[in-house]
């Protein structure tokens, strides 16, 4: 059974940094893009941070801040956050699509086929 867990979030004050991790389990997930994405209160959930085999792509609001990599020997992703701020405050998911190749062909939610239950990121002073 394919499965994804977040772990890493936490509190921080503006300016520091965190990194979050996503075991992937049930799966190879080098056959997958795979993707970051937060929902903060009240808003929609975005797509932040994607990676497959060969690029990664980013959101405006976190390009330059975060970078997201992957380990596939251990099948584990990764996004290292530098530079939060109060409005990168939000719950954090990983999530895969399939697709052939793996390549990151959507960046619409409702492909996506597996989702973690997400990992709280609070930035506050």
């Amino acid at each position: 059974q394919e499965r994804l867990v977040e772990s890493g979030g936490g509190s921080v004050q503006p300016g520091g940094s965190l990194t979050l991790s996503c075991a992937a389990s049930g799966y190879s997930d080098s056959e997958y893009c795979m993707g970051w994405w937060r929902q903060a209160p009240g808003k929609g959930r975005e797509g932040i941070a994607f990676i497959d085999n060969q690029r990664s792509s980013y959101t405006d609001s976190v390009k330059g801040r975060f970078t997201i990599s992957r380990d596939n020997a251990r099948n584990t992703l990764y996004l290292r956050m530098n530079y939060l701020q109060p409005e990168d405050t939000a719950m954090y998911y990983c999530a895969a699509l399939r697709s052939d190749g793996g390549y990151c062909i959507s960046n619409n939610k409702g492909d996506w086929n597996y989702w973690g239950r997400g990992t709280q990121v609070t930035v506050s002073s």
